[in-house]
């Protein structure tokens, strides 16, 4: 290292969902030596899982990136390895189902299997949706209670896993989930600076990905309140 040079940064990046174009935007705007956190969901719901798929794959066999297990990626795994009738009923409304076929979803399987859950860095660790504040273990599918219970006891916590109009902090909570697939940006959070890069997600009408009910998308969200 040369006494000008630094450590590599992390850019955590939020909830991609199968938006091909925006990531390969995004990923030309970080600097090419940072490392990259996908903070899970990558796949379902946009229109180019594969691709999307594929890209973050090569990143992580090139030791640039990544990859933690989202609960999208969860609930296919679950449905893949469920041989009756509710796996199948799973399996048919997945969208990275739908786009990848049986074939190519179980050759994904094992890749996918092996996700980390969690990504730990110095005085900061990223995962995909937060804690359980009970055991303090990775849960994918956590909100509130873990918003309102967190202590900080590991350090800064970035999450993804619920979309909102921007990126928002909240008791020592970063998310960054900021609704790619919705018509909203696909953001990079850096823990090491603070900074955070957004470019444009999906953006044509028709590709766009109807709001889930009851998904919270609320304005509260913004700046950190609920």
């Amino acid at each position: 290292m040369t006494p000008f040079s630094r450590p590599p940064r992390h850019w955590v990046i939020g909830d991609v969902h199968g938006c091909a174009d925006a990531l390969q935007r995004l990923i030309g705007a970080l600097p090419p030596d940072d490392r990259l956190v996908f903070c899970g969901d990558v796949i379902n719901r946009g229109p180019q899982i594969e691709r999307t798929m594929r890209m973050v794959w090569q990143l992580v066999l090139s030791g640039r990136a990544v990859w933690l297990r989202g609960n999208h990626e969860q609930a296919l795994l679950e449905a893949l390895d469920q041989g009756h009738w509710f796996g199948q009923q799973a399996l048919a409304g997945c969208d990275t189902y739908r786009q990848l076929g049986d074939g190519l979803c179980r050759i994904w399987r094992d890749r996918l299997a092996s996700l980390p859950l969690v990504y730990w860095g110095q005085g900061w660790a990223a995962t995909h949706a937060g804690f359980d504040p009970v055991d303090w273990t990775p849960d994918l599918r956590i909100r509130l209670p873990f918003w309102q219970a967190y202590d900080g006891r590991f350090g800064e916590v970035v999450v993804g896993h619920t979309p909102g109009p921007e990126l928002r902090r909240l008791n020592g909570i970063v998310m960054i989930d900021t609704a790619a697939c919705y018509g909203g940006e696909l953001t990079a959070y850096c823990p090491e600076t603070g900074r955070h890069r957004a470019v444009p997600g999906l953006r044509n009408g028709l590709d766009l990905c109807p709001l889930p009910p009851g998904m919270p998308y609320p304005e509260a969200l913004a700046g950190g309140r609920f």
